[in-house]
């Protein structure tokens, strides 16, 4: 696989630690916040967020469907305006949900960000051609990620510069998708769809032959989400780095 066009980002795909919505806690800043984000950036970790989009076309960073549990609010992300979002806020704190653009303005150079896009089976472009708006200004490494497969072949046939990540895990858990498509997904068959540079694998495939055998044929393993020391002992010998939360690994990547 070429991967000499992506220099640096390239390189901290294998470290430092990826913080999952940044470097949150219970009783500190909360997910996918500006506070997150800084915190991250001082402690040396690279970052993950997610990216939906609002009701007149902004990326907002911002995680669950409908915005009930972070902010209290009714309806989901595409229901309100950027405006209207962003004075909103978020676990009862003073954080408020940011935009995609204000929040690379602010980590700009000092950490990788891993761009989740959150785009609906059936909806893709949107949301893509917006990150990618504001992703082409940034000057800091960066790469996206998303498990809509359809999503990162839009990026790989209009904008192939971008780094790709594909996310996938074991699809237990997806009742609303077809049996077949589960299956497939499962085993990682979306990879010749989404043609990603790397994969983003869930806990629960992890170790397993298929990543095995993809990591063998130069794709790196990012393990999510890994939330104790004991988690990433079990999967690190497969893997080339992981996304966290709730404890601080070592800043090689490997504990």
């Amino acid at each position: 696989m070429e991967t000499g066009g992506f220099g640096e980002a390239w390189d901290l795909l294998f470290h430092p630690p990826v913080a999952h919505r940044g470097l949150w806690s219970p009783d500190g800043a909360p997910e996918n916040s500006l506070g997150a984000f800084q915190a991250a950036c001082a402690a040396g970790y690279g970052i993950e967020l997610d990216v939906q989009l609002s009701a007149d076309g902004e990326a907002m960073v911002f995680h669950d469907g409908k915005l009930a549990r972070m902010t209290g609010a009714a309806g989901r992300v595409n229901d309100h305006s950027a405006a209207d979002l962003g004075e909103m806020w978020l676990a009862g704190t003073d954080e408020r949900i940011p935009t995609l653009l204000e929040t690379l303005a602010l980590i700009g150079h000092r950490a990788m960000v891993h761009v989740e896009l959150k785009t609906p089976f059936g909806e893709v472009g949107p949301l893509e051609q917006r990150v990618h708006e504001v992703i082409a200004d940034h000057n800091g490494p960066l790469c996206v990620i998303g498990f809509n497969p359809y999503s990162h072949a839009w990026f790989a046939d209009r904008y192939p510069g971008v780094l790709r990540g594909l996310d996938s895990y074991s699809y237990v858990q997806a009742p609303k998708m077809a049996e077949a498509q589960r299956r497939a997904f499962a085993d990682l068959e979306h990879v010749e769809i989404a043609r990603p540079h790397f994969l983003a694998l869930g806990l629960d495939m992890l170790p397993s032959a298929r990543a095995a055998e993809y990591r063998a044929k130069g794709y790196p393993v990012v393990a999510w989400t890994v939330r104790s020391p004991e988690e990433w002992d079990a999967v690190k010998d497969g893997c080339d780095n992981l996304i966290f939360e709730g404890f601080a690994p070592e800043q090689d990547g490997r504990a």
